[in-house]
């Protein structure tokens, strides 16, 4: 009897160890070590690149176990910017974003699985999860990369990572058609997270 119980300790201590190692990160908006930038096809003849300027999220990682990694990542869909503001406007407008509506774009992850790693011997992953934009929300994989973790000079700790995606416009409800050459939209992710201590 005695024998089960130092088993069974001994599992449960195990498991809650385990737990354990997983923390928990805060998107660092306040440095602005956060960035999710656009590039979509011009009538076929060039290509407009932007970004959005107001994004927030939390994460939880353990590099030991990145699979149990999960991810909560928020755009203020208002804060985009294409260095054009006329432009700016017209794609916060109805024709697109609709932004009076619907003023944030999030992803929610759903499962993460490791592909190996890069030529840099960074790890890499498939995210899978859940994307909603102007009020419909979609499945995507993020094609995603480890790229460190460690101390900063300000006393916290941080684990950063990029990914990229490609999603179709015409994926998520109605907006101004543009031609077929400009359905699809590139998207590239990077941030920083800070420990929560």
């Amino acid at each position: 009897m005695l024998k089960k119980t130092l088993a069974a300790l001994a599992i449960g201590s195990a498991l809650l160890s385990a737990n354990v190692m997983a923390a928990d990160y805060t998107v660092d908006k306040q440095g602005q070590h956060a960035f999710v930038d656009f590039k979509i096809s011009h009538l076929g003849y060039s290509y407009i690149t932007g970004t959005f300027k107001d994004i927030d999220g939390k994460f939880s990682f353990d590099a030991a176990k990145p699979e149990d990694s999960k991810i909560e990542f928020n755009v203020n869909t208002a804060s985009v910017f294409t260095n054009n503001a006329e432009r700016d406007k017209h794609i916060s407008s109805k024709d697109f974003l609709e932004v009076d509506k619907f003023a944030k774009a999030t992803f929610v992850s759903t499962s993460v699985k490791t592909t190996g790693k890069n030529a840099d011997g960074k790890v890499t992953a498939d995210v899978a999860g859940d994307l909603t934009i102007h009020g419909v929300t979609k499945p995507i994989v993020v094609k995603a990369t480890f790229l460190g973790e460690g101390k900063d000079p300000w006393g916290g700790y941080r684990a950063g990572f990029e990914g990229t995606t490609s999603i179709k416009r015409s994926d998520f409800g109605k907006m101004m058609d543009l031609g077929p050459q400009s359905d699809a939209v590139d998207l590239y992710i990077t941030f920083e997270g800070v420990k929560a201590k």
